[in-house]
């Protein structure tokens, strides 16, 4: 009776950790597309619910933002995506911690520069929180020309 109770609890346990699992897949899902929504609209109030204080935002030219640099950045249309198309995108979860990858195509027309096309391959780096998945960290590459 004890071996099957047992048994039963186990089974119970590992149910209980994949179902998380693809609980917090899903939300990392939601919350890169409101990220990916935000940052074509510039919305502010919605960048800032999204990041965490200590956000490191690496561009695909070396350049690294801090927090407020990107959200000022996106807000004041310093840098103004018209779009953003994201294509094969990948989410691992380790603990509290999600690793997102994916490809970003996106038009854009920057304040003071002429309309450009930007082609990427993107890592990003959530951090569950109490309030919620937040981005510590995003990283672009340029993608290889295939």
């Amino acid at each position: 009776m004890i071996k099957k109770l047992l048994i039963a609890l186990s089974f119970l346990t590992v149910s209980l950790m994949f179902s998380q699992k693809n609980n917090d897949q899903q939300a990392v899902a939601d919350v890169s597309e409101k990220l990916r929504l935000a940052m074509i609209s510039g919305d502010k109030t919605v960048l800032e619910s999204l990041i965490l204080p200590e956000l490191t935002y690496g561009h695909s030219g070396g350049h690294i933002d801090d927090a407020k640099e990107f959200v000022d950045k996106l807000a004041s249309k310093k840098s103004n995506f018209l779009n953003i198309d994201i294509t094969n995108q990948s989410i691992q979860i380790v603990d509290k911690t999600a690793i997102v990858r994916h490809h970003l195509f996106a038009n854009t027309e920057d304040l003071g520069k002429a309309p450009a096309v930007v082609n990427l391959d993107i890592l990003y780096v959530w951090s569950k929180t109490k309030s919620g998945w937040k981005l510590l960290a995003r990283q672009a590459v340029k993608a290889e020309k295939k």
